[in-house]
């Protein structure tokens, strides 16, 4: 077997890849080693800026295999025939900490997947928590901010955290999801995935659905104690990496179902709860969950950096079947997920491996831009419409249109019979066992408790005695007590 040459990035062969070239055997370095020179250069430009908010991430390819017939819903090709499976990438990520940080944290999870169908790439982002802590964009990087280093003390701080969730009184539900018994996952294969947002289905005679996505772990749903989870970061800060690695390796092929919820258009507007709220849930006795296929993850990434850092997913890869809801936070997602990939990764990142679709062709008239490697031919032109035979438009709307009125302005959500911000989770406590309840109050007290400022305390508390009058009592003598010692 020929013995493999180490060359520059021109493909020139390295003499010596040991030693830097100098002025005599103990002179100093020459300016003429390129070898030497673009290796150093090289090395300080491999690293590109992290993601804002879920930059620590494992990744795994597998398939989706559609089990239920779902066509009187859906145009979409990829799920159009029981027994189809199309290509996927997921991407599993903590939200607030950097690359750096550990896995096995109280935080949420992304759940990103990818699917290479044919008819496009479909990107489906969400989290393994079926609401978020606000409703509105505009208030995301204000969120965001609060959960962050501190600019000063450079780490989490509690006063931070719990101030802005005192000031966002819709953040109560996902406050009781992430303070619960599920709020570290053992692993990222023993944790649901949720789509969280309204998305729309349309058939193909043109009628529209919304729909909610959730992926059921088939493993089954295995959770840490705060104090397992530190014990475990302690030993592992790449837990979760090491789970879903190793696994696969192995052959242990995790999986999940898909069952979607399903309502139909018409029924949005006169709903209890706002069906366009990403803080509330549809409950499952009125829109029940309908199985669609199985995902199943079969092969590691072979370069973490090249196939998990540079993956891209944006919620507005649609694909003819699938589109928007007026869900106020997609609808800010569907700009700044395309957005931050644009930063990251330059505009060109959809032309990487991962990112690329598998066997749809693509075929446009984007042009030029750092790491273009589509810029067409001399026969091609980059405008349309032309008279050369270029792509031209298909005139078929992917999604049904949504209807609007009214004016234009800043409006608070439209208000629905439910609608308000503890009736929901008032619920999720009522549904927890003694135990589960116990650890709830523990875990939200542990950080309360920490709290310098008494009113932001106070107004936190509050919250919870809206939410519920057990909740709130024992919310409130559990941070008293902790305060008092």
């Amino acid at each position: 077997m020929a013995k493999r040459v180490l060359t520059t990035e021109s493909g020139a062969p390295v003499a010596d890849n040991q030693n830097s070239a100098t002025a005599g055997a103990g002179g100093p370095i020459l300016l003429q080693d390129q070898h030497l020179l673009e290796k150093l250069a090289r090395f300080n430009r491999e690293r590109i800026p992290e993601r804002v908010v879920h930059a620590r991430g494992s990744g795994a390819y597998g398939y989706f295999e559609v089990t239920d017939d779902v066509t009187g819903f859906t145009r979409a090709d990829f799920l159009s025939q029981v027994g189809k499976r199309t290509e996927t990438f997921i991407r599993f990520s903590t939200v607030a900490d950097s690359l750096g940080g550990a896995d096995a944290v109280r935080d949420p999870r992304g759940f990103a997947l990818k699917f290479y169908t044919d008819e496009g790439n479909y990107d489906l982002v969400g989290n393994n928590t079926p609401v978020f802590f606000i409703k509105d964009p505009i208030k995301f990087p204000d969120f965001i901010h609060s959960q962050k280093r501190d600019p000063f003390t450079g780490k989490q701080e509690p006063d931070n955290v719990w101030d802005f969730w005192a000031h966002a009184p819709e953040a109560t539900h996902q406050v009781t999801w992430l303070m619960g018994d599920r709020g570290i996952p053992a692993s990222y294969r023993h944790m649901n995935g949720y789509g969280s947002h309204t998305y729309q289905w349309t058939n193909a005679e043109g009628e529209a659905f919304f729909v909610k996505y959730h992926f059921k772990t088939n493993q089954g749903v295995r959770s840490l104690s705060a104090d397992q989870a530190s014990e475990l970061v302690g030993k592992d800060a790449n837990s979760h990496q090491t789970d879903l690695l190793q696994a696969i390796e192995r052959g242990v092929n995790p999986s999940w179902t898909l069952h979607v919820q399903v309502m139909p258009a018409a029924d949005a507007a006169d709903y209890r709860f706002n069906p366009f709220d990403l803080t509330k849930v549809w409950p499952h006795s009125d829109y029940p969950l309908q199985r669609v296929g199985r995902l199943v993850l079969d092969r590691n990434p072979d370069n973490v950096f090249a196939e998990v850092e540079q993956a891209a997913f944006s919620p507005n890869n649609f694909v003819p079947g699938i589109g928007p809801s007026p869900d106020k936070m997609l609808q800010g997602r569907l700009f700044a997920y395309a957005d931050a990939h644009r930063y990251r990764l330059g505009v060109n990142h959809t032309h990487l491996p991962v990112n690329a679709p598998r066997t749809a062709v693509v075929d446009n008239y984007g042009r030029d831009g750092v790491h273009a490697t589509r810029n067409g031919s001399r026969h091609d032109k980059n405008y349309e419409p032309n008279s050369y035979a270029g792509p031209a438009q298909t005139d078929a709307a992917l999604a049904a249109p949504l209807a609007i009125h009214g004016w234009t302005g800043t409006h608070e959500a439209p208000a629905h019979t439910k609608d308000d911000d503890f009736f929901q989770a008032g619920e999720l406590f009522r549904l927890m066992s003694k135990d589960e309840k116990g650890r709830l109050v523990a875990n939200i007290a542990g950080g309360l408790s920490q709290v310098t400022r008494d009113d932001v305390i106070e107004k936190n508390l509050a919250h919870f005695h809206a939410a519920d009058a057990d909740y709130g009592k024992r919310v409130e003598e559990a941070v008293r007590a902790l305060r008092e010692d």
